[in-house]
């Protein structure tokens, strides 16, 4: 991950930290040699506020991408994780797939270094690289034609318990920031002339995917066990979270109604730990 931008115009001038890392692969893909990329990158983050974004070939690409990013870059989980200390609820009067599940989250729970270690993590930051892609389908008279398209880039994370949070996420020249004061959420992307988008406090989807072992926790504790899948060669249990209607009504808007929420966590049952997470609505 690149972190430094030099002083392209002055030698002995000092380098700028980078608000985002961009990792190699973005990086490379700017020129043949290291001024020309560094020379690429300045150009490319100037223009976000030039008159090069109007141009319909570009303003088109850029709108797409703005898209993903704003759906699936920064998405929100429409439950509010309670962060306690200690991630544990009896088993008394609970069916087998509610205490099953329980007791799968409990050994993810002693994977990830145990209930004293998770509570004496209060604050992180994290920096890592992504890759959105996204297919389109043509259909003629006979035949489907896929085309489809990667873009690279990186992403910086702050969090701080219970719920302050701040993720700023670049990818291909745009760039979505999603946050929360313990109060609302809210995205925003730098691109967009519209509002700010904002809502009540809800955990990031990113903090359930392998960054904050104690929210994925607090959250699978109301899960029920379905049954098992083989992911990526892992023999895993499958647990399954439902929203409730009152949180269905509440993201539902005047053009629309969210009829199923639905949350999956499939948890190896060799090493314990969470293998994918994944969720659905309509």
């Amino acid at each position: 991950m690149r972190k430094l931008c030099p002083n392209i115009d002055k030698d002995d001038g000092l380098e700028t930290v980078l608000e985002v890392p961009i990792p190699e692969e973005m990086f490379t893909s700017m020129g043949s040699n290291v001024t020309l990329r560094w020379h690429n990158m300045l150009t490319w983050m100037r223009a976000q506020t030039s008159d090069k974004w109007s141009q319909p070939v570009i303003a088109g690409r850029i709108n797409e991408l703005r898209f993903l990013l704003y759906m699936v870059g920064s998405p929100l989980i429409p439950l509010q994780v309670q962060v306690g200390h200690s991630v544990y609820k009896p088993v008394k009067d609970c069916s087998i797939q509610a205490s099953t599940a329980k007791y799968i989250v409990q050994q993810y729970i002693a994977a990830t270094g145990g209930q004293q270690a998770l509570n004496a993590v209060h604050s992180m930051c994290v920096t890592g690289e992504v890759k959105i892609s996204a297919s389109e389908f043509h259909q003629g008279d006979q035949t489907i034609n896929v085309k489809s398209s990667e873009e690279a880039g990186g992403f910086v994370l702050w969090q701080k318990d219970p719920d302050l949070w701040i993720l700023e996420l670049v990818v291909s020249g745009c760039k979505v920031i999603s946050g929360s004061n313990g109060k609302i959420s809210w995205r925003h992307s730098s691109n967009q002339q519209t509002p700010i988008s904002k809502g009540p406090p809800r955990p990031l989807r990113r903090f359930l995917q392998g960054l904050d072992p104690r929210s994925t926790a607090n959250l699978f504790i109301d899960a029920t066990c379905i049954g098992e899948k083989i992911i990526n060669d892992e023999d895993c249990f499958i647990l399954k979270l439902e929203t409730s209607p009152a949180i269905r009504e509440a993201q539902s808007g005047p053009n629309y109604e969210i009829i199923h929420h639905t949350i999956w966590g499939y948890f190896s049952q060799r090493s314990g730990l969470l293998i994918q997470f994944e969720d659905s609505r309509c």
